[in-house]
């Protein structure tokens, strides 16, 4: 059996989703799958972002990562999608790509994939469980398989109790988190196997 494609894909703005991105991408490729760990384009003003100190470091962390395309979408058999909430919403740069999308979605090329989504806020209850299930409505204009993980591990409970996809505080993710997203992730490979089977 050919090893699952996933595409992991994150927009950070001080580092949290870089480095839930970076955990998932190394559970997926420890559970056998072909990784791509790609960061969404940067749309803020450039003196913006240079603006602010911790923006302008993470970002020069993130500079050597490719930018996702809609061609990265095609080649993937699964998404772990990461993005911050903005206002219960996912950060505009990851909804700007997803706007590009139109052309291979309307040629029915993001249909039966797998995805799972997971987010950070400053606090708590900032929106993440909306912004995750607003991702997975965008899943379902795709036709693509939603894979949550539910309560499926102990871990879930340990990190924060989210079925829908780990959220963490922004700045703060830890080792319950970083537990929580390898199973998150682990899932993911574990489904996308059986679709491409």
């Amino acid at each position: 059996m050919a090893a699952p494609k996933i595409a992991v894909i994150f927009y950070s703005t001080y580092g949290t989703n870089y480095q839930i991105a970076q955990a998932a991408a190394d559970a997926a490729k420890e559970a056998g799958a072909e990784v791509r760990l790609l960061r969404v384009r940067e749309t803020a003003p450039e003196e913006v972002v240079n603006g602010q100190d911790a923006w302008k470091e993470a970002a020069e962390k993130m500079a050597h990562l490719p930018i996702v395309t809609p061609e990265d979408m095609v080649w993937a058999d699964g998404y772990f999608i990461s993005a911050p909430t903005r206002f219960g919403q996912s950060a505009s740069q990851l909804r700007a790509f997803i706007d590009t999308l139109g052309g291979v979605w309307s040629e029915g090329k993001l249909a039966g994939k797998a995805i799972t989504a997971t987010t950070s806020a400053q606090n708590p209850h900032g929106g993440q469980e909306a912004t995750t299930l607003g991702l997975y409505t965008t899943a379902m204009h795709w036709g693509a398989i939603i894979v949550p993980p539910g309560y499926t591990d102990d871990v879930i409970y340990a990190s924060g109790g989210n079925p829908y996809g780990y959220s963490a505080k922004a700045g703060e993710f830890d080792d319950a988190g970083k537990a929580s997203v390898t199973h998150q992730a682990k899932l993911l490979v574990d489904v996308t196997k059986k679709l491409i089977a």
